[in-house]
């Protein structure tokens, strides 16, 4: 089964959805033939490397909202992180662009450890206030997270994996996502949002019980009387 996973690194519910996922699978019985891969979507794709200002002022201004009220959105959210294992600290994050963080995560599936990659990226962007725009401090998270550093400088300075990242976007447009986290699992079934790891696990489930369907044979002959059933016979 494949799961591919349309998010960014700068969104907070995508980190929710990421553990509530890896719950759901934790509790799914064919979790070791689940291959889960990371997909690509920029919430900002026209933001600057490093936007200046705090993220609750630049949030106040995006919703037309005031500073409190941002404050306020940044509290509750805090809290349901925390429910789910994260320590977000809002009040360090520091917004920038997010495209060459989604090319070092290719560069993490190219070298077999994209998920230990993602998630470092969450923890610098929404725990540590890492400036997740910067080549060298992504450079020093991609090491972090198992890739090679000079590798990762070396493609953060050429444009390798840009064009993945654009097809993971062009996908994302085809299938009609417009908000991340985004599930899709077999291309068959979508699931929007950060749902309770229960509804992921019932997805899971129901695409498993399609794709491995139980073989029931049909009935073929006379009457089935000639035959022993439950530990007894008929005599």
């Amino acid at each position: 089964m494949k799961v591919e996973i349309w998010s960014d690194v700068v969104c907070p519910w995508c980190a929710i959805g990421k553990r509530r996922f890896e719950k759901a699978l934790a509790q799914f019985a064919h979790r070791d033939e689940v291959e889960v891969t990371w997909r690509s979507f920029e919430l900002d794709p026209g933001a600057p490397q490093e936007r200046e200002g705090d993220l609750a002022e630049h949030l106040a201004s995006k919703y037309g909202v005031s500073r409190e009220q941002a404050d306020g959105m940044h509290r509750q959210m805090t809290e349901t992180a925390a429910a789910d294992g994260w320590e977000f600290h809002f009040e360090h994050a520091r917004g920038g662009n997010t495209f060459d963080a989604h090319r070092l995560i290719h560069l993490g599936a190219e070298r077999g450890v994209q998920d230990a990659v993602k998630e470092r990226l969450f923890r610098a962007y929404l725990t540590e206030g890492e400036r997740i725009g910067d080549p060298e401090t992504l450079v020093r998270i991609g090491a972090e997270a198992g890739l090679d550093a000079d590798e990762a400088r070396a493609v953060l300075a050429s444009d390798r994996f840009a064009d993945e990242v654009r097809a993971d976007e062009r996908q994302a447009q085809a299938f009609g996502i417009n908000g991340v986290p985004f599930f899709v699992i077999d291309r068959t079934y979508g699931v929007s949002g950060a749902q309770p790891a229960e509804t992921l696990l019932e997805v899971l489930d129901t695409a498993w019980a399609k794709s491995h369907p139980r073989q029931v044979l049909t009935p073929a002959g006379g009457p089935d009387g000639s035959a022993c059933t439950d530990g007894s016979c008929a005599v």
